[in-house]
């Protein structure tokens, strides 16, 4: 099959109907009802049932609709990819929601500057349900999601640093003024919780704009205290079930920065999860944990691999063609402008760079 025909054949399966889908492909139906028979023949299978009263997919038909959406995203991806690669500034993007990197993101962007693999690094700032999306897509080369709420199918990831629950609501709700809380507490609450109640609202300020109105309560992870408003109180969860914060990135992706960027990412996690009275003598390299060796080129060219949680990460890691090594850092640093949050929008740290 030619990626063209997989194209024909899944605009008529989310239209449901030939008229609308050529008009959608831009051509006239006739062709388009050709190619979509001409592909039946070849696999001897009917994709589509036709009848006065419309048409549907056969169960062939639903079976190639799945497979083909995953072709064409895949190509897609592999052609953000590809583009990305060959600018002449490669940049690594990490996709993030706001407040979504367990406070860990500011110190990993300072280790990383140091590191001699470094390129520089642009945030894409979006909506709880688009970080995985733009890592799928290619728009973004690594993700910070939340386990077990995201799904990390494709994905390779490592696991950053695990965090309690809290509970978000107006200061006026009446339990704002409790030390802790259960889930059985919000159960019997008559405001709706959050995830649950609204699943179709991602961005984070709708969701805190309807908390402060007293529509919702969200439980989300603890480090969101950070960037909480102050018309808003977080009361501690106790049996909610905790959130590992982890980096994703496609599963086989062969890159030097990128593997850079997340062994700096686990250093920097293990550092503040260590003993508080540590916490003044950063570790040194022979004090990361052995399952974290150098990110350094591997003459072998080995790819990233993919882990299971039982399995130790290998951290060789190939070039890939447009990641040149970074230049000397800089010490002045430099402004990033930031965008309304809700909606992909994207800044750079030029600060590693001369």
């Amino acid at each position: 099959m030619e990626t063209r025909e997989l194209a024909y054949f899944a605009a008529v399966a989310e239209e449901l109907h030939f008229g609308r889908a050529a008009a959608r492909l831009g051509m006239a139906q006739p062709p388009l009802s050709r190619a979509i028979q001409k592909l039946e023949r070849r696999l001897g299978v009917r994709l589509f049932e036709r009848s006065s009263r419309g048409v549907s997919l056969t169960p062939a038909g639903e079976v190639l609709a799945r497979e083909a959406a995953k072709v064409l995203d895949a190509v897609a991806a592999a052609t953000a990819r590809t583009r990305r690669a060959g600018l002449a500034e490669p940049r690594l993007v990490v996709a993030l929601k706001p407040g979504g990197d367990g406070g860990l993101l500011p110190d990993v962007l300072a280790a990383y500057r140091e590191r001699p693999g470094a390129i520089e690094v642009e945030l894409a700032l979006c909506g709880v349900a688009e970080r995985a999306r733009l890592v799928r897509d290619g728009t973004a080369d690594v993700a910070f999601l939340h386990s077990p709420y995201e799904d990390l199918t494709g994905f390779d990831s490592e696991p950053l640093r695990v965090e309690g629950s809290v509970a978000i609501m107006t200061a006026a709700h009446p339990l704002a003024g409790r030390t802790h809380l259960h889930l059985a507490d919000l159960d019997a609450d008559r405001t709706p919780r959050w995830p649950g109640a609204h699943p179709e609202v991602s961005d984070p300020a709708m969701l805190m704009q309807l908390v402060a109105l007293g529509r919702l309560v969200v439980v989300a992870p603890e480090s969101v205290r950070d960037q909480m408003r102050r018309d808003l109180a977080c009361v501690p969860v106790l049996d909610a079930p905790p959130t590992t914060v982890v980096l994703a990135w496609p599963e086989g992706i062969r890159s030097r920065a990128l593997a850079e960027f997340v062994h700096t990412a686990t250093e920097v996690a293990a550092r503040h999860s260590a003993p508080a009275q540590n916490t003044t003598h950063p570790a040194s390299p022979a004090e990361v944990p052995a399952r974290h060796p150098s990110a350094a080129p591997d003459p072998g060219g080995a790819e990233i691999a993919a882990r299971r949680p039982d399995a130790a990460p290998d951290w060789r890691a190939a070039e890939i063609p447009g990641h040149r090594p970074s230049a000397a850092p800089d010490p002045d640093g430099a402004k990033a402008a930031g965008r309304r949050l809700g909606v992909v929008g994207t800044f750079r740290d030029r600060s590693h760079r001369e």
